[in-house]
C-alpha cells in the first residue's frame, strides 16, 4: 500500500461534467451522444476520470448507519422503524431505493470504455473497477428486494428491457459474482491510498459472499438453503486469498488500552497495515466535516444491550454475573472487554473538544434526557479541539479486521473452523485488545442462544463456534453500519422490537457517574420542581448536582424516562413496533414503477 495521501475525489469534477445532464432513471435519460461519449472513452486517462465518478464508499456517517437496531436507538425517522410501527405499510408508502442511476453510469461505461487506445491489461484493470461497482450495486438490490431486472448494458429510453420482468434472485447473484471473479483478477494491486484495487474487490466480494451464504441458510423462505455452502466457501477463498497475499495485518503498537480507538481518530490511515481502503480527508482539501452527531445527545445512541455484549476482561460472558440486568454505570465498565471502554465514554472519561455540549470540558458526567440512553459513543467521535485534526480525520472504510472475522464465520458456518482458523483470524483481533483467545469449542452464553435460536437448529456441529464469532463480529465493527444487515441476514429480524434501554438506576436520589465517589446527578420525582441555581445542593467536592425529574415514558413532566417509573433502565422508545417475517426483511418495489412495469409484478413475500 502506498503512503502518499492523494485525492482521487478531486478526478470527481471531469466525470460529473461528463455525466451531466443524467437523471434518477433509465426512462429519463438523455442520448449518450448528449454527453459526449463519441468524444470520450479516448485514452487510459478518461477510463481512470470516469471510474472516479463511480465511487461511492462510506465515511464518517457510518457511526450512526447502525441506528434503529438493537445496538443503536434513534429518534430519527428510520426507514425499517417507520415500517414496523406503520399500521398498513405497503408498495405506495414504501418508495425509496428503486433508483438505477448508478447502474446506468457504470454500463455506460462498459459499453464504451472497449474504444480506449490502451493495452489489454489497462482496459480490463477499469473493466473490472466497472464491474466491481456493478457487483456491488447489484448486492444492495438484491439485499433489499431479492429479484431485480438484470441489465447487463444502457439501454435506451424506448429499450425494450426497460419494461421487462425482475430476474430470479438466483440468475441476479450469479450474474453479480461473475462481475466480481473478473474483477478479483484483472484489477491491479498496489494502487494509491483511496482507490479501489485488487484487494477492495476481494474484500467487498468476501462480505457479499458471506452475506448470500447467510440469507440462503437462515431463510427458509427463498427455498435456497441446499446452495448456501457455495457462497460461504467463495466468502472463505476470497478473505484466505487476501490474508495470503495482501500483506496487511492487525494494526497494534502493545497498547490494548488505545489501539482500537485509534483507527478511528487518526489524521493519517495511508499505510496503515489494517486499513484495505481509506477514506481520506484534510481540511485544507477535503474536509471531513466532523461535527458530533454521532456522540448521543442528538438523534443516535448507543443501548444496554450493546454494552451487554461485551466479554468481561478473562473472557467470561458478561451476562454470567449474577447482578449484570442492574449493575450501576460506574460498574459496567469494570474488567470488560478494553474495546469497550474505546467505544463507549466510560467513567472518568475526559471531554476535551466540547462542540455543542454545555457541560463544558473536564471529566464528562453522563448526559440524560428524553429519548436518550445517557451512553455515549467515542469511536469516531474527535476528542480534540483543534479545527485542523477534527476536519482531517481519515476514515478507515474497509478494515482487514471485517476480512478476518469473514473468513471465521464462513469456515464455522462451513463446519471447518480449526484452532489455527481462529488464531490467524478472530484470536488477532482479542489479541489487540488484550483479551484471551476465542477457544475452538467455546461455552454457550444463553443469552447469545437466546437471541439467535435458528443457530442451534441450522448452523451445524460449529454453532457454539458461529455464536461467538457473532458476538466478536458485533463487537470489533460496532457502529461501522453492519449492525442492520448482519441481522437481516441471520434471520433476527425479531430482535429490532426490543426497546432500546440505557443506564440503569436502583431508585431515586443521587448517583455518581464519573467514578470517584462523588454524586453528580439527582433523580426527583417528575411531580417535584428542580430547584432554582443557587438552591441546588452540592457534592462533597462543592460541585453542584444536575437534577433531572424521573418517571414513566407517559409521564409530561419527566425529564428522563426509566421502565418502572422511579426505578429500573433509561428508556427511550415507548414502542418498536412489529417486525412481520419474512415480510420485512425485503421491500416492496414502489408502485409507482409497477405502474409504469406491469411486467415487475407480483410483489414478493406478502407485499402489496
Amino acid at each position: 500500500m502506498k503512503t502518499e495521501k492523494t485525492c482521487p475525489i478531486a478526478c470527481l469534477l471531469l466525470a460529473t461534467f461528463i455525466l451531466q445532464g443524467c437523471n434518477d432513471d433509465y426512462m429519463e435519460r438523455l442520448p449518450l451522444t448528449e454527453i459526449g461519449v463519441e468524444n470520450f472513452f479516448n485514452t487510459e486517462e478518461d477510463l481512470k476520470m470516469y471510474c472516479f465518478g463511480l465511487y461511492d464508499f462510506p465515511g464518517p456517517d457510518s457511526y450512526t448507519a447502525d441506528a434503529g437496531t438493537d445496538s443503536q436507538g434513534t429518534t430519527a425517522l428510520v426507514e425499517h422503524k417507520n415500517i414496523m410501527l406503520a399500521d398498513n405499510p405497503g408498495s405506495s408508502t414504501v418508495t425509496g431505493g428503486w433508483d438505477w442511476t448508478d447502474l446506468r453510469e457504470i454500463n455506460l461505461f462498459l459499453d464504451n470504455c472497449d474504444k480506449a487506445n490502451v493495452t489489454e491489461d489497462v482496459l480490463n484493470h477499469y473493466k473490472g473497477i466497472a464491474r466491481f461497482f456493478r457487483a456491488r450495486f447489484y448486492m444492495n438490490k438484491v439485499l433489499r428486494y431479492s429479484d431485480v431486472p438484470w441489465y447487463a448494458s444502457a439501454p435506451g429510453t424506448d429499450d425494450e428491457a426497460l419494461f421487462g420482468p425482475r430476474h430470479e434472485r438466483t440468475t441476479v447473484v450469479d450474474n453479480l459474482f461473475e462481475d466480481y471473479a473478473f474483477a478479483a483478477q484483472a484489477v491491479r494491486a498496489g494502487q494509491p491510498a483511496g482507490a479501489v484495487d485488487r484487494w477492495v474487490v476481494l474484500a467487498c466480494m468476501a462480505r457479499h459472499a458471506l452475506y448470500e451464504g447467510s440469507w440462503r441458510k437462515y431463510h427458509p423462505e427463498l427455498g435456497l438453503q441446499a446452495s448456501a455452502e457455495k457462497y460461504f466457501r467463495l466468502a472463505s477463498d476470497a478473505a484466505r486469498r487476501i490474508m495470503d497475499e495482501g500483506g496487511f495485518g492487525i494494526y497494534s503498537t502493545g497498547h490494548p488500552e488505545s489501539d482500537y480507538l485509534s483507527l478511528f481518530t487518526s489524521i493519517e490511515l495511508a499505510g496503515n497495515p489494517e486499513v484495505i481502503l481509506v477514506r481520506q480527508y484534510d481540511r485544507k482539501t477535503i474536509s471531513g466535516g466532523f461535527w458530533a452527531y454521532m456522540f448521543g445527545n442528538y438523534e443516535s445512541f448507543p443501548t444496554k444491550d450493546m454494552i451487554q455484549s461485551y466479554l468481561m476482561a478473562d473472557g467470561s460472558f458478561y451476562s454470567s454475573q449474577p447482578d449484570y440486568r442492574t449493575r450501576l454505570f460506574t460498574e459496567e465498565f469494570v474488567q470488560r472487554d478494553p474495546r469497550l471502554g474505546q467505544t463507549i465514554a466510560s467513567p472518568g472519561w475526559e471531554l476535551i473538544n466540547t462542540m455543542t455540549y454545555a457541560t463544558g470540558a473536564g471529566i464528562y458526567i453522563q448526559t440524560f434526557n428524553k429519548n436518550f440512553s445517557g451512553y455515549h459513543l467515542i469511536k469516531g467521535f474527535v476528542n480534540d479541539r483543534s479545527e485542523d485534526v477534527y476536519h482531517s480525520v481519515d476514515y478507515p472504510t474497509l478494515r482487514y479486521a471485517e476480512v478476518l472475522l469473514t473468513y471465521a464465520e464462513a469456515k464455522a458456518e462451513l463446519g471447518e473452523l480449526t484452532a489455527n482458523d481462529l488464531d490467524v483470524s478472530v484470536n488477532l483481533l482479542r489479541a489487540r485488545a488484550g483479551m484471551p483467545p476465542m477457544p475452538l469449542d467455546p461455552p454457550v452464553d444463553p443469552v447469545m442462544q437466546a437471541a439467535y435460536p435458528d443457530v442451534a437448529v441450522s448452523a451445524g456441529a460449529q454453532w457454539k463456534s458461529v455464536l461467538e464469532i457473532r458476538r466478536e463480529r458485533r463487537v470489533e465493527l460496532a457502529f461501522e453500519g453492519f449492525r442492520y444487515n448482519d441481522l437481516m441476514r441471520w434471520h433476527a429480524g425479531k430482535l429490532l422490537e426490543k426497546e432500546p434501554e440505557g443506564i440503569y438506576f436502583p431508585s431515586l436520589g443521587k448517583f455518581d457517574l464519573t467514578g470517584d465517589g462523588a454524586e453528580d446527578i439527582f433523580l426527583i420525582p417528575s411531580a417535584e420542581s428542580i430547584p432554582a441555581e443557587d438552591d441546588k445542593e452540592t457534592n462533597r467536592l462543592g460541585v453542584k448536582l444536575v437534577y433531572y425529574r424521573a418517571g414513566s415514558i407517559d409521564d409530561q413532566n419527566a425529564t428522563v424516562y426509566l421502565t418502572d417509573g422511579h426505578s429500573g433502565n433509561i428508556l427511550t422508545i415507548k414502542d418498536m413496533g412489529t417486525f412481520e417475517e419474512p415480510k420485512y426483511y425485503y421491500r416492496p418495489v414502489p408502485r409507482h414503477e409497477m405502474d409504469l412495469n406491469s411486467a415487475l409484478a407480483p410483489q414478493l413475500f406478502g407485499w402489496e
